[in-house]
């Protein structure tokens, strides 16, 4: 257990609104220019210094401004409430030894790719075992997440979600996990088709070398939501 990490969170930052397991990238050049990329550094917790960029179609911070908070990130247990009586050394404890569990995964690579109207970094190869990965977090974890208000399965639009995703939003809090989940590194808001394809061939050429080939994920990080909305990285287990 990453008892640095641990007496940070617990002495300065303890009053969480939500808590997240995602995948983030190992301190180098990936997490370097994902984080400058977004504008916020989740690891130190302050904003990150924009790269210098020239042929965006719009100011870097306007691209990137519905992704920034979460900080650079793949999602596998989307955020969550704590349920009451369930504290946040409890959740870390819990996390820890899930992470012992579970095995490291090994992916051809990443490549940037478009979701809809937006950039993110994918997955090339078979998923079966990261699907596998993220399924056992939601399951392995689900006891500390408080139950869905009205209001929250409300902002989901339920009615525009297929019956298997409804049925996940009910049972665990979120429609795109289980058998609807697509890993995923978001790197912008939705965008125009001619802002989008203008973003993807300034950022492609940047980002590519970057990329790693194969990709492992052998450590996941729990993340936390402050008062302001943004993500902060409490701790990295390894897996």
């Amino acid at each position: 257990m990453n008892l640095l990490r641990i007496g940070f969170m617990t002495a300065t930052m303890t009053n969480f609104k939500r808590y997240a397991v995602f995948y983030t990238p190992d301190p180098g050049p990936l997490m370097d220019f994902g984080s400058a990329w977004l504008g916020w550094d989740p690891v130190a917790g302050a904003p990150a210094a924009p790269p210098a960029i020239e042929g965006l179609p719009q100011p870097l911070d306007v691209i990137t401004a519905t992704p920034r908070k979460y900080g650079f990130h793949g999602t596998i247990k989307p955020p969550f409430r704590l349920a009451e009586g369930m504290g946040q050394v409890d959740l870390v404890a819990a996390f820890d030894a899930l992470a012992l569990s579970l095995n490291s995964v090994h992916l051809q690579g990443l490549q940037l790719s478009r979701l809809g109207r937006f950039l993110a970094l994918k997955p090339q190869g078979d998923t079966t075992e990261l699907k596998a990965l993220a399924a056992a977090v939601v399951r392995g974890l689900d006891i500390f997440r408080a139950p869905l208000t009205d209001a929250d399965i409300a902002r989901r639009n339920p009615n525009r979600l297929s019956a298997q995703q409804r049925s996940l939003l009910l049972q665990w809090g979120y429609p795109y996990v289980m058998e609807e989940f697509r890993f995923h590194m978001t790197m912008t808001g939705r965008l125009g088709p001619e802002d989008l394809n203008q973003t993807e061939a300034v950022l492609k050429p940047l980002i590519t070398p970057l990329l790693p080939y194969p990709f492992m994920i052998d450590s996941l990080c729990l993340f936390g939501e402050a008062e302001d909305g943004k993500f902060h990285l409490l701790h990295r287990a390894t897996l």
